[in-house]
């Protein structure tokens, strides 16, 4: 069930029923994650740095540690702070990153328009008079410098990056810990001759059957995880009992007091350990898309939480009265030998639960990048109709299987694994409080004292955990470092170069007096069919149109000039989806489409693609020709009129009849003029329109003028029409992208060696596209950027 459009438009509030369906769907996609750290939490803190010891110190310490490290990060921060900074009900790095691009002009996406901000999904809070001097001036410094819109890209990019590391140390340090509950049941040398086949088993399959989707057995996710959780809980109460009853007095801060006292630095290196706990919570705002604040909240304070302190006070408790397991702290000594092998079953099946929701994670995060330009052009396989958000990436899955089984052969051990696990985690929290301060300023419209506060305070945590980690360098934690680098050099030398190629697009389009001096033919032969070309651009004639017209002597009888764009919001509304706009005057039969798409959406197969075009396109010159004004921009003499130096023709929002029906919160008509974009000025006229309801001619039928029309109308439509039987050809430019000379040596090896490997080796936008090889032509361009 997936109520993130449905937050989007601001629908009724769910029901308390709805809710709670919900908070128990969440156990097995949000939850799994974190419920399965007591696996390794303890084992991967006394690793090495600290040791168990008859005074309990260090356990009750540990604990304490836990307590409050559960209570401060995933309750305070996140349930009660982090998950308010929804972007439209989206949760996560990119939409924390969207709602600040939308509040400041901070973003790098190219080909913005303000019309963009009319979006219903397009939300702006308008600060109270009190605070906007201090808001303004915050804005004023971010918007001012572009070395700061950049250090904020790359800050964005890391937390990515990060994220797609824990994508691939989670499955392997969860399946691991799991399978290792194997070595209290057989000898040590079948020990170390098991567990790693049957962990890189587990995984192999794991991967193997990501392409089925999620929602095909995600059915018995939440179950399991819900099991897992009464395990947990009920065996940690039963330890309490048993063993030790007063462990809740290590609840205390006074113990972790103590336990820094007599460790000193290496209680302060085994928090790299204790971190561990928190693994997870990320995946609470990330995917709030797919529930709701209350569902979350409720799932994590009532049931997530409690069974999480109680399952680490069960094992505290047993180790402080076992202390001959002073080297052989795991999960499975705590469990009584009667239930053993249940539990070890339930483990495993939790570990692989928690394992797939970081996966699906990374392939979401992954088209999020993809989408706004900053990540190579990848096969997003979409897993379920039902379902938004459901998709599976092949080469993503496999390289993270082969990178997965590879970090489990090469670590072979929990506390590598812990370490380099821990660092990526803590990584992606620091980038989240970052990004979360300049939303409480930006956003939130909250005095800056409030967001310095909050950074302070939770960046204190996050700041001593991540340095414990950091202090590892050399025992696992240089594995997520070093991807991070990779990943992060990757995606901003794809970014920039893509930048580069937009300015070069924008600095050699081919003004419309160039269009207009071909004639009405557009100086060549039009042949029947419909030619899609695809530019970047949203106004100006694209170089690459001007070259093919140049060097070849005919063309389509219509030719849309289509961009495809990203905004910096989750979801666009599909009436809201297509602008729509003449190039030149009616008889050239020329137009202009811009689809705009949000980071989150899925885009439009070739097929379903080419049909919405065409009925967007009826809905626009059934519109442009009813309009009064019609005649004045010349549509009667097939002139042509432009008050406008650019030469930028009138756009207009064109939607369907079952936009109406599915979002009803969306204003039927609405008219604003005068909306200006990065290129240039032009008029916007939005309206959301049924065509049956459009006017042709005038009630009484005399108005010989609106016959005309009527009459001109139906040719437009009839050419459109015998267009598109006799098929769509589409346009896309074929580039090489190659430094200016004098380019410093770092911009050409990112640019003429990074960029072009990177282009040669992904997708081309004719495979996105899912274009078929005979509709394709290919023009190419030389960029020198």
């Amino acid at each position: 069930m997936d109520l993130g459009r449905e937050k989007c438009w601001g629908n009724s509030k769910d029901s308390w029923r709805t809710t709670l369906v919900l908070a128990y769907q969440s156990l097995g996609v949000v939850y799994g994650d974190l419920s399965i750290s007591p696996l390794y939490v303890y084992k991967s803190t006394f690793a090495s740095d600290i040791h168990h010891s008859e005074t309990n110190e260090e356990i009750f310490g540990v604990l304490s540690f836990v307590f409050w490290t559960l209570t401060l990060v995933p309750l305070f921060k996140y349930v009660f702070i982090v998950l308010r900074a929804d972007d439209n009900g989206e949760g996560g790095t990119f939409a924390l990153y969207s709602s600040i691009c939308r509040h400041a002009k901070v973003s790098l996406l190219p080909n913005q328009q303000t019309a963009d901000e009319s979006l219903s999904t397009y939300k702006l809070k308008q600060p109270p008079e009190s605070e906007k001097s201090n808001r303004s001036k915050v804005k004023m410094l971010l918007e001012k410098h572009k070395s700061l819109h950049t250090a904020l890209l790359i800050l964005v990019l890391l937390g990515t990056c990060m994220v797609i590391g824990d994508g691939l140390l989670t499955p392997a340090i969860s399946v691991f810990s799991a399978v290792s509950g194997l070595e209290l049941s057989m000898s040590k040398q079948h020990h170390e001759y098991a567990v790693i086949p049957i962990t890189c088993f587990i995984l192999v399959c794991l991967f193997a059957l990501q392409h089925y989707g999620t929602h095909r057995v995600g059915f018995f996710f939440a179950p399991i995880v819900l099991l897992w959780l009464i395990c947990i809980s009920g065996l940690g109460l039963y330890n309490i009992f048993v063993w030790n009853p007063k462990v809740y007095k290590a609840l205390s801060p006074y113990y972790m007091y103590k336990f820094l006292k007599k460790t000193k630095t290496r209680g302060w290196m085994s928090l790299g350990g204790i971190l561990l706990c928190i693994t997870g919570s990320e995946a609470m705002f990330a995917d709030l898309g797919h529930f709701s604040y209350a569902a979350i909240q409720i799932a994590f304070s009532f049931l997530v939480y409690p069974a999480l302190i109680l399952g680490y006070m069960g094992q505290a408790a047993y180790l402080s009265k076992h202390h001959q397991m002073a080297y052989d702290i795991s999960y499975f000594v705590s469990v009584p030998e009667s239930v053993r092998w249940p539990v070890l079953v339930i483990a495993i099946l939790a570990s692989v639960v928690g394992s797939q929701a970081i996966i699906s994670g990374t392939f979401s995060i992954i088209n999020q990048s993809q989408s706004l330009g900053c990540f190579p052009r990848v096969k997003v396989v979409h897993t379920s109709d039902k379902k938004h958000g459901q998709i599976y990436i092949p080469e993503i899955n496999w390289i993270l299987m082969v990178l997965c089984i590879a970090v489990t052969i090469g670590f072979r051990d929990t506390k590598h694994l812990g370490n380099a696990s821990g660092l990526a985690v803590m990584a992606v929290m620091m980038v989240t409080t970052c990004l979360t301060s300049l939303v409480i300023i930006l956003c939130w419209h909250k005095p800056p004292i409030v967001a310095l506060c909050f950074l302070f305070f939770f960046g204190s945590i996050e700041l001593l955990y991540f340095s414990a980690s950091l202090v590892k360098f050399r025992e696992g934690a240089w594995l997520p470092i070093l991807l991070a680098l990779f990943l992060v050099t990757i995606m901003f030398v794809w970014h920039y170069a893509t930048t580069k190629k937009y300015q070069y697009d924008l600095q050699n389009k081919v003004s419309l007096e160039w269009l207009l001096a071909l004639g009405s033919s557009l100086g060549i032969s039009r042949v029947p069919g419909i030619g899609l070309v695809f530019t970047d651009l949203t106004s100006g004639i694209p170089a690459n149109f001007s070259r093919f017209v140049t060097n070849l002597p005919a063309f389509h009888r219509i030719l849309v000039f289509v961009c495809v764009k990203s905004v910096p919001v989750p979801f666009v509304p599909p009436p809201e989806r297509y602008l729509m706009g003449r190039v030149g005057p009616a008889s050239f039969r020329s137009y202009r489409c811009i689809v705009r798409y949000g980071y989150r959406d899925v885009h439009q197969d070739v097929n379903s693609f080419e049909s919405e075009l065409v009925n967007r396109l009826t809905d626009f010159i059934r519109y442009d020709w009813s309009r009064p004004e019609a005649a004045s921009d010349g549509h009667e003499d097939g002139g042509f009129r432009s008050s406008r130096s650019s030469g930028e023709q009138m756009l207009a929002v064109i939607g369907s009849l079952e936009g109406f029906e599915e979002h009803e919160s969306i204003t039927q008509v609405s008219v604003s003029l005068g909306f200006p974009t990065v290129e240039s000025m032009g008029d916007i006229i939005e309206m959301n329109m049924n065509p049956r309801r459009v006017r042709f001619a005038d009630d009484d039928g005399d108005d010989e003028g609106g016959d005309l029309r009527d009459v001109q109308m139906r040719e437009e439509l009839q050419d459109l029409l015998d267009a598109q039987q006799s098929g769509t050809a589409f346009i896309l430019g074929h580039s090489h992208v190659k430094t200016k000379q004098g380019s410093s040596i770092l911009k050409r090896l990112a640019i003429n060696f990074g960029y072009n490997f990177l282009r040669r080796n992904c997708r081309g936008p004719d495979v996105v596209l899912k274009v078929p090889p005979a509709s394709l032509l290919e023009v190419g361009m030389v960029y020198v950027v």
